[in-house]
């Protein structure tokens, strides 16, 4: 009988389901949460209200390519694995979770939707081997930014210690800001990139840091300063996703310098972003996942679930 792990995260604005077996993700599926035109985000009561009518599909069509029952459930429970951290989104994954493995009786497994992004991005870059040793990684996302020093416990599971962060916008608050002032349709991650490499102007940003954490903030105004004096829109779409390279940048060779020479890995959806790729793999060598293992996904919580129940 082959091994199938089932993996379920209900994040701010993704609900999505998953399955890890014989050694890879057999199915990743989600859909994100309806945001109205115009607006920047989700309440969470709405949150929790969308995923509650969106889960029985998304799970229901993993479900269906079930051949045999789960070994185990893996769910993300909280943002991160911090004392207190909550959010009432991830209650819907986790409800249903328990449900589904009161009725199978399998085990059901807590993760952070943070280990899950750590865990896809390794999985897609196919570096799940250093979940065995220490890693530097970024979280960036848009509830997320994020440096993390991290180490495997006894069940190889990735711990985490913060060592940097961003003290107010987080980058993709940045990102669907400056797109939402652009009139790009919320999340505007996608549009924003195609819009910025429309733009072949040279661009600068000179990111100041406090200690090992960034501020943001500045970003968003000098984008909107350029909106407002008219300047066109796919420079200053460059300009966000440049700064925003450049702080990362910044970040990363100064933690390097610090903790010594790790290796590097970026996840979150901001990290599906290419030019912030095409900029920090050719000068850190830093791994990165493919857009759909970056963006929000249960792929994480399945393969963490592999991982842990294997070592019992």
């Amino acid at each position: 009988m082959s091994e199938c792990f089932l993996g379920i995260d209900t994040s701010n604005y993704t609900t999505s389901a998953a399955l890890f077996g014989e050694g890879k993700v057999l199915e990743n599926r989600k859909r994100l949460l309806p945001v109205k035109p115009g607006e920047r985000g989700l309440r969470q009561s709405d949150a929790v209200f969308h995923h509650v009518r969106q889960l029985p599909e998304v799970l229901g069509s993993v479900l269906e390519e079930l051949k045999e029952t789960p070994q185990a459930i893996g769910v993300s429970v909280s943002p991160t694995t911090e004392k207190d951290s909550y959010m009432p989104c991830f209650l819907v994954g986790k409800t249903t979770a328990e449900l589904l493995g009161k009725a199978w009786g399998v085990p059901v497994e807590h993760f952070s939707h943070q280990q899950g992004h750590i865990a896809a991005a390794l999985y897609s870059a196919g570096k799940l081997d250093w979940l065995e040793q220490e890693f530097l990684a970024f979280h960036i996302s848009g509830g997320t930014t994020e440096a993390l020093r991290v180490r495997p416990d006894e069940k190889g599971l990735p711990q985490m210690t913060l060592v940097g962060r961003s003290l107010d916008l987080k980058a993709g608050q940045a990102v669907d800001r400056v797109g939402v002032l652009l009139g790009l349709s919320f999340p505007c991650g996608p549009e924003l990139e195609r819009l910025a490499l429309q733009w072949e102007g040279k661009l600068s940003y000179r990111p100041v840091l406090k200690g090992h954490d960034c501020s943001l903030s500045g970003i968003e105004n000098q984008c909107k300063a350029m909106i407002q004096r008219g300047d066109p829109p796919e420079k200053t779409a460059r300009y966000c996703l440049e700064a925003l390279a450049a702080v990362l940048d910044k970040m990363c060779g100064g933690l390097l310098q610090e903790l010594g020479d790790l290796p590097v890995l970026f996840s979150g959806g901001v990290c599906s972003n290419s030019l912030l790729r095409q900029r920090l793999c050719a000068k850190y060598g830093a791994a990165f996942a493919a857009p759909e293992f970056s963006s929000d996904n249960a792929a994480g919580a399945a393969v963490l679930c592999w991982k842990k129940r294997s070592t019992l």
